[in-house]
């Protein structure tokens, strides 16, 4: 019996995605190191609703977190959904991202508390529900399926764009998942469809006719 063994451009990917997503929390986690060493107080950085200052946290806000606990729990997210995101849909990614990045940090700007807003948790819940949503519009294998795994892992974040916890910003995560939602609209056809696994038992007969009759009918897998 043996191993299953991924496509050489499949398993190069998978590797891009993984390096992708662990440079951008190894930026996050030394900008932490350098906020505790040297008491920089990056917070003043972080999206301030109204006011034109605070349109910089657009920018700056999902780069900085409060505390290890607030870096420690987004990195785990980001490190899971960044790679399904990187991984499952290669052409429409810096797109969807570049959305969520930036629109839901102007959403938080518009229309959030007037409070100082940071962290990461926008993108993650915004990468979430991209995904999840892009499963049902989709439905693809690949797509269904990276669908399910975000959803059983991180299917809690839907409850957490409501006012929920003194200190969060639902804000922030409301944003987030609004624009991956959006996203998922708008990039829904980008990505190609996997194409259909033809078998061994359908035969030499198993292609198109040259004309089709009228209860006949064929779906086009072509990507």
């Amino acid at each position: 019996m043996t191993g299953v063994r991924w496509p050489a451009d499949e398993l190069g990917g998978f590797r891009r995605a993984i390096i992708s997503v662990a440079f951008f929390i190894g930026v996050l986690w030394v900008i932490e190191l350098a906020d505790n060493a040297f008491h920089l107080h990056l917070e003043y950085l972080g999206v301030y609703p109204r006011e034109p200052v605070g349109l910089r946290g657009v920018l700056f806000a999902p780069l900085i977190h409060g505390n290890w606990g607030h870096l420690i729990s987004n990195s785990i997210s980001l490190a899971v959904l960044g790679v399904v995101l990187l991984y499952g849909y290669p052409r429409s990614k810096s797109y969807v991202l570049l959305l969520i990045y930036l629109g839901s940090g102007l959403g938080v700007w518009l229309f959030a508390r007037s409070s100082l807003h940071f962290g990461s948790s926008g993108l993650t819940h915004g990468i979430m529900f991209f995904i999840f949503v892009s499963g049902i519009l989709r439905r693809d294998k690949l797509s269904i399926a990276l669908a399910m795994i975000v959803f059983f892992l991180y299917g809690g974040m839907i409850w957490t764009i409501f006012p929920n916890e003194p200190g969060v910003s639902y804000e922030s995560h409301f944003f987030g998942a609004l624009m991956g939602l959006i996203a998922a609209f708008l990039f829904r056809d980008m990505d190609p469809m996997l194409p259909a696994k033809t078998y061994d038992w359908e035969g030499e007969d198993a292609g198109l006719p040259d004309e089709l009759d009228d209860d006949q009918w064929h779906r086009d897998d072509s990507w």
